[in-house]
């Protein structure tokens, strides 16, 4: 059973000030003494380690012994018997919020800032301190990202690319601002999204024609090929929505600079898996997205769990049991998917084993799901260790972020999870979750406007 610590101290939104978010850090140290590290490197946990928090960062970390020198009030937490892990990262989101149905059945832009509001929470209450919007209403997500940045919000770091860029028409094509269809054409278009400020570009390759899908334009290679080097001349690194591996070959030579899904359209070659081990072009994982139709179709008891619960509605989880499960089950996209998804498992392996570079993302809108990608990951074959691995370090990787994120050491910015029991030896203990520190201050648990609690 999955036990939540409470903690007293309440949750002050305190940033690092040059350029991952916020206003002037507090005094808010604390030491983590006696708990074993695994640090988000891949290295092999470490036990009897004190970790001391100053401001927002690292400030010392050290084996046994007596700590650093800190004030007599500093806030101490027992770390025996526990396990401290980096802030989880998911590196592929849509979140709620930024667009509602019609009565048409067509989906237009929208501002539901309650909504998004709990779905963040919901990831903070997951040990998620860090996530990256892939495609979003500009206005919606872009709002919500200033306020996180700027301390008005409760909230993990929150990295964004806005609207999507892509051909008229394409997969993800519905916002003004990111429709592009010829070259020197889209630079006005590009440099009106330039102004959003995006940390990452979101572009899709994809013609669709698999599965339950039909045809669609495509973004032409050689007019992806000059956008990226248009972003990339501004310092704003790219990711693409690439199905297959032709696609994501094409994306590779065109410079993208991440990929947004793993390949599901079929086995990948040896060839492809050799060409990522040495380009390390960063592989978001995404299985949890198809996932789910099937997950939900067989079974919707994990809705009862309690980390479910927590992040979604009575009437979110009534709908989900009743009228989604019952739109799932027997469709033609539900058997691709469930049919499809064992393979991406399988081709994220190969690739894992052969030296790329996986990073996590669920390409959905709560918490819970990062847990389920990891879950989803372990089961594909790939160690518990490594998961975290590419749940931290990987991620902070995906987003250029290396330096400053990812990894419990000294001098990174302090994002943090302890947790009651080893996730090394079960992936599942992740959920085990004690207490959260995002940019060095304890989570207020009681203080989340959780959708559950409402």
């Amino acid at each position: 059973m999955m036990y939540w610590g409470k903690w007293a101290a309440g949750f002050a939104a305190t940033f690092f000030s040059a350029g991952i978010g916020g206003c002037e850090p507090q005094a808010a140290d604390l030491v983590i003494e006696n708990v074993t590290v695994i640090d988000g490197t891949g290295r092999p946990p470490k036990e009897g380690v004190s970790v001391t928090i100053t401001d927002n960062r690292i400030a010392d970390i050290r084996r046994g012994g007596d700590t650093v020198s800190v004030d007599d009030n500093v806030r101490r937490i027992d770390g025996a018997g526990k396990f401290l892990i980096p802030g989880l990262m998911d590196m592929h989101i849509h979140l709620k919020g930024g667009s509602e149905i019609t009565k048409d059945g067509l989906r237009k832009p929208a501002i539901n800032r309650k909504q998004g509001i709990g779905a963040l929470h919901s990831y903070l209450y997951s040990g998620v301190t860090s996530l990256y919007d892939s495609g979003n209403n500009p206005d919606f997500i872009m709002g919500l990202r200033e306020g996180e940045r700027s301390g008005k919000i409760t909230a993990p770091r929150i990295f964004a690319t806005g609207a999507i860029v892509t051909y008229p028409g394409s997969h993800g094509s519905s916002y003004e601002e990111g429709d592009v269809s010829s070259w020197p054409e889209a630079i006005e278009t590009l440099d009106r999204h330039l102004k959003r400020k995006p940390d990452i570009v979101k572009l899709t390759l994809e013609e669709r024609g698999w599965g339950a899908r039909p045809m669609i334009p495509i973004l032409p290679v050689a007019l992806m090929e000059k956008i990226i080097e248009y972003y990339n001349d501004q310092g704003v690194r790219t990711t693409v929505h690439t199905p297959s591996e032709v696609r994501a070959r094409q994306a590779i030579y065109a410079g993208v600079d991440n990929l947004s899904h793993p390949v599901i359209t079929g086995p990948v070659s040896e060839k492809f898996v050799k060409l990522m081990g040495a380009k390390k072009t960063p592989m978001v994982t995404t299985l949890t997205i198809g996932e789910n139709y099937g997950r939900l179709e067989q079974s919707d008891a994990f809705l009862d769990e309690p980390i479910y619960r927590a992040s979604l509605s009575e009437s979110e989880i009534e709908m989900l049991k009743t009228e989604v499960r019952e739109r799932y089950t027997g469709d033609l996209w539900t058997k691709w998917m469930t049919i499809m998804t064992p393979v991406a498992q399988e081709n994220l392996r190969l690739l894992h084993e052969g030296g790329a570079v996986l990073v996590l993302g669920t390409d959905q809108t709560i918490g819970p799901a990062v847990h389920r990608e990891m879950q989803l990951l372990v089961d594909a074959g790939i160690p518990p260790l490594d998961v975290i691995r590419i749940a931290t370090q990987n991620a902070a990787v995906f987003l250029g972020r290396e330096d400053e994120l990812g990894t419990i050491e000294e001098g990174k910015l302090a994002d943090v999870v302890l947790l009651n029991a080893d996730p090394s030896e079960d992936i599942a203990n992740a959920k085990s979750i004690d207490l959260v520190i995002k940019n060095g201050v304890v989570v207020d648990f009681d203080k989340l406007a959780l959708p559950g609690r409402r």
